[in-house]
């Protein structure tokens, strides 16, 4: 088994008029955040964590602030394509852990509703999801919101084909236990990463 972590990091500046979109909730709040996309930072952090385990960049490569089709954006979107990239090379998350830093809204009436969004849309167990509220004692940060997410994925295994060897052959002859070596040792292609759009300067969502 392999293992793979992830950091990612985003912050928003609030501002009034826009709806709060925050780890996929809409919520009662009377600013949002400013951004390209719908600004969701928690979905940004977790996006780039995710891709940043397998290598594949960051969310600005993908879905760059200067093509107007991202304007307003659903952030679920950059975070599908997250959950492909690790997928395209064979990993799962295991858990994830999420620091929310701001002086408002309050996290902790909204952390339970919000850990089990960000399950549902990572295809998780609730109880792998940790969503944490902080207060930036002493920073002048009022205005302004940051999320930091670690993540932890693990090689989803040997393929099925092998698991029918080891369930059905009582005695595998010498060319199948050669194959199933080989496809165990065999490394992680990485090639492909990062494939849709080339690597170029960009500046964060926000």
């Amino acid at each position: 088994m392999s293992l793979r972590i992830g950091l990612g990091f985003d912050s928003h500046a609030f501002e009034k008029g826009i709806p709060l979109v925050l780890g996929g909730l809409k919520i009662d709040h009377p600013e949002g955040f400013a951004g390209h996309s719908d600004g969701d930072l928690l979905l940004h952090a977790i996006t780039d964590a995710l891709l940043g385990a397998v290598s594949a960049g960051d969310i600005g490569t993908f879905f760059p602030p200067t093509d107007p089709k991202w304007k307003g954006a659903d952030s679920t979107v950059f975070l599908k394509t997250a959950l492909e990239e690790i997928a395209l090379v064979g990993f799962k998350i295991v858990n994830i852990d999420c620091v929310l830093i701001m002086h408002r809204p309050k996290i902790v009436p909204l952390a339970g509703e919000m850990r089990e969004r960000v399950a549902d849309l990572l295809g998780i167990d609730v109880n792998n999801v940790s969503i944490k509220g902080k207060t930036p004692e002493g920073l002048p940060q009022d205005g302004t919101a940051v999320a930091h997410v670690v993540v932890l994925l693990e090689s989803i295994g040997p393929p099925s084909e092998l698991k029918k060897l080891a369930v059905h052959a009582e005695v595998p002859d010498e060319a199948e236990v050669d194959a199933a070596l080989a496809a165990v040792s065999e490394p992680l292609n990485l090639s492909a990463l990062g494939r849709k759009l080339p690597a170029f300067d960009t500046d964060d969502l926000t």
